[in-house]
């Protein structure tokens, strides 16, 4: 929104008019007879913009064309992961979920990392060009992609509903980003330090911490090798730190160009740290789920998990979800709705027999020979009426035919 006032020698208080514009560049044809002692002022609110702009900017585009790569490229690499981790356990190695780091020396667990590498720098990009809630659903296609070759290289079935799981994960992602909200401009470190020190984050980021090491340090040792949701709820807790860490050295990046000072901020140094260590937990306990439970059950549990995670911090960082009409926030809500459902049916109907083929069989089968019909019930329930028992004679008798 711009704001322009008008402000007259004869008026102090002046005229205000706000015009809403697509950009921050308007005019304003004012008579000079009558405005010759009037001063123009303007005053540009970058947090304030049309709904549609997002749909205009290039920067949304190269986000979301960032975001789509990079769900490629991991799903190739969880693929490629696992198929290390299998080839090291028939090998008789130690297993990662034993504690094993054989895999290290494996060159093909090396490329799923690289590759892995690519598609969380190309996260990493896009986090810079367009918000999270638009950039995290997107890891929808990731758990497609997965989910796909895993069925064609490892056997790992996937049947009719998985089928239909997936491209609900599609649809739900797609409706995500047509509602997705405009982003609050933060341009500098001094604005992300504050809203890091915002009292309501603080405590968020507590609990989350808290829960976390709880998890690391009690859970995983005794049940973690048993029970999906703890190595994953680890993954999925830290991705708060992940994307907050990476919003901030986005402004470091864009900054230190033209102003190289911001190397000797302390938020730089500290959110990098983040990064790297809450990076380095992740992958070791995403290897250790990936190596002991199916990936069809983790990649898409640990999309739902760090989806909510991170659209979460979104909502009480970046106050992403503040200007968003009641249609958006319902449509952001039902998206991801919808790919909750998807994913679900991926994990919880993976091991149903369910084909094309059999559902056309089963419509088409014709009824057997022998097997009475609905008309044939009738027919013999009224010729079997003399032997039924005796009734009592002051009664009536009835026989309802249904």
């Amino acid at each position: 929104m711009l704001v322009i006032r008008l402000t007259s020698d004869s008026d102090g208080n002046g005229t205000v008019i706000r015009l809403v514009c697509s950009s921050s560049t308007s005019g304003c044809m004012i008579d000079s007879e009558k405005a010759s002692n009037w001063t123009l002022s303007s005053e540009y609110n970058s947090t304030a913009t049309l709904p549609s702009d997002k749909w205009r900017k290039c920067e949304f585009w190269i986000g979301l064309t960032l975001a789509v790569l990079s769900a490629f490229l991991i799903g190739g690499s969880v693929i490629l992961k696992k198929k290390a981790l299998l080839r090291l356990a028939a090998n008789g190695q130690t297993r990662a979920g034993e504690g094993g780091h054989g895999y290290l020396k494996d060159w093909l667990w090396w490329g799923g990392l690289l590759t892995m590498g690519g598609g969380e720098g190309a996260n990493f990009a896009a986090y810079m060009f367009a918000p999270a809630t638009v950039v995290t659903p997107l890891g929808a296609l990731s758990v497609l992609f997965s989910a796909v070759l895993s069925s064609h290289l490892f056997g790992e079935t996937m049947n009719l509903l998985g089928k239909l799981g997936c491209m609900l994960s599609l649809l739900g992602s797609t409706i995500m980003v047509i509602h997705a909200p405009e982003e609050e401009a933060v341009t500098t470190l001094n604005e992300m330090t504050n809203k890091l020190l915002d009292p309501g984050f603080l405590v968020f980021a507590s609990i989350l911490l808290i829960a976390c090491l709880v998890m690391v340090f009690y859970f995983a040792p005794r049940i973690g090798h048993t029970n999906i949701l703890i190595y994953i709820s680890i993954c999925s807790l830290l991705g708060a730190f992940t994307v907050s860490s990476v919003k901030g050295l986005g402004i470091f990046l864009r900054t230190v160009v033209g102003e190289p000072s911001v190397l000797r901020h302390p938020l730089t140094w500290i959110l990098l740290l983040t990064l790297v260590a809450s990076i380095i937990i992740q992958i070791n306990y995403l290897n250790k789920s990936l190596d002991t439970f199916n990936t069809l059950l983790v990649y898409p549990i640990y999309y739902v998990f760090f989806t909510t995670v991170v659209l979460t911090t979104s909502i009480i960082l970046f106050k992403e979800w503040g200007s968003m009409s009641a249609v958006d926030v319902v449509g952001t809500i039902g998206g991801f709705l919808v790919i909750v459902f998807g994913v679900s049916m991926l994990h919880l109907f993976k091991d149903l027999r369910v084909t094309c083929e059999e559902l056309r069989s089963n419509l088409c089968q014709p009824q057997a020979l022998g097997s009475p019909g609905k008309r044939e019930d009738k027919h013999i329930l009224i010729e079997n009426v003399d032997t039924l028992p005796p009734m009592r004679e002051e009664g009536p008798r009835v026989f309802i035919i249904s």
